[in-house]
Parts: structure tokens; sequence; C-alpha cells
């Protein structure tokens, strides 16, 4: 399967989401600091790829259409529709330092604008996150592929990129602990909510896509 992703921080460096914590509260924190929850922001930028063996208005239309396919594609995760392009979407239950969230997020897929295609974070109605705020903006463009490697005639090159920023509300006890290791566990929360939305949805989508196609994935050979 041709599907491939990258990840950086925003400063470029690959590998690892950053984390900012405003001022050093969490070395600073005295007691009075320690009875309230501490916000720290997580960001991460993350890039991606993948080919479908189909035109580009083939492909477009089956994007356009996303009401057909992406609860199917979205599972294991419960997903419900809001409105006609948004769905809330429950990821299930992430944790570390014994501190847990289930975290649900809102996605408004917003209509091809000349071929791009972008998701951006809206409200769940009825719901109240505890813990967390996540911001989630992904872009999706499509472009002809004609590479003589490929099993058909013509073909289309797929690319996105996600920013991703969560704020997470730290309780007293995690307070305490050296912001080093609340940095790694946060930033181990944030590739995985990464993980859970974008490249597991990525790949689905590829799988449903040619499958209703009738059409062989992208790498993969056909048995005689």
């Amino acid at each position: 399967m041709e599907m491939s992703s990258k990840q950086y921080p925003q400063s470029g460096v690959s590998g690892q989401a950053s984390v900012n914590s405003g001022a050093d509260n969490l070395a600073k924190a005295g007691s009075d600091d320690l009875q309230t929850s501490n916000v720290i922001d997580f960001e991460g930028y993350y890039i991606g790829n993948m080919e479908m063996l189909a035109d580009v208005d083939t492909v477009s239309n089956y994007l356009d259409s996303h009401q057909s396919w992406f609860t199917r594609c979205a599972q294991p995760m419960d997903v419900k529709p809001i409105g006609h392009n948004g769905y809330a979407i429950s990821l299930g239950r992430f944790g570390t330092l014994n501190f847990q969230v289930q975290p649900k997020i809102g996605l408004h897929l917003l209509p091809q604008n000349k071929g791009v295609y972008r998701i951006e974070t809206i409200p769940v109605p009825g719901h109240e996150p505890e813990g967390y705020d996540v911001d989630f903006r992904a872009a999706m463009s499509l472009a002809e592929n004609r590479q003589q490697e490929l099993p058909v005639e013509q073909a289309t090159h797929v690319e996105w990129e996600l920013n991703l920023q969560t704020k997470v509300h730290i309780p007293k006890f995690i307070q305490a602990l050296p912001q080093s290791l609340v940095k790694a566990s946060g930033d181990k929360l944030l590739n995985q909510i990464v993980r859970q939305i974008s490249k597991r949805l990525t790949r689905k989508v590829q799988e449903d896509f040619h499958t209703m196609m009738n059409l062989p994935l992208p790498g993969r050979r056909n048995r005689p």
C-alpha cells in the first residue's frame, strides 16, 4: 500500500510533537498554584500522502460523498453525524501518569475548494470537554499522477497536512513531576490522537475507495 506520513514539531525537527508550557509553571509553582489545574499546550504538525488508482474526478466524487463512507471508515471509533458535514468522534480512553481522558471531538468536513479539502474542529452539541481541548486543522489536496510504474493509466496523488493543538489541564498531583516527564507524556497523548484520527482514517479511506471501485490497492500485487 502506497501511503506515508511524517510528523514535525513547530520548530521543524522531525520525530516528536512540541510542547509549550508558557512560563515554567511546573518548576516554579508554589503550594497555592498546585491547588488548581495548570494548562499546557502541545502542538504538532504532520504530513502524509497516498495514491488512489483512479482519475482526480472519480476520487473527488468519492470524497464529496463522505456521508456514505466516513462513519464506516472511522470504526472502531464511535461516530455520530453533526448536521450535513460534521461528525462527533469518541476516540476512546487515553492516559499516562495515572491521568486519563476520554476525548470526544467534533470535525467539520468542509466542501472542497479548488481541489482542496479542509477539516476543522467544531463544538459537539451537549458535550463539554473535561481536562482537554483539541484544535484539529487539516487540509488535503489532489493532483494527477501519471507515473509509469503505476498499474493504471490514471491515478491521483493525495497529500494531507495536519496542524494539531491540544490543551491539557494538568491536575495538581502531576504538576509536581519533572517537566520533562510531563512533556514526554503529553507528546505520547498527542501522537495517539493523531494515529487514531489521521493515520488510521487515511489508510481505511484508501482501502474503502479501492474496494468500492474494484481496484487493486497501490503497492499490493494481485495473486495469480
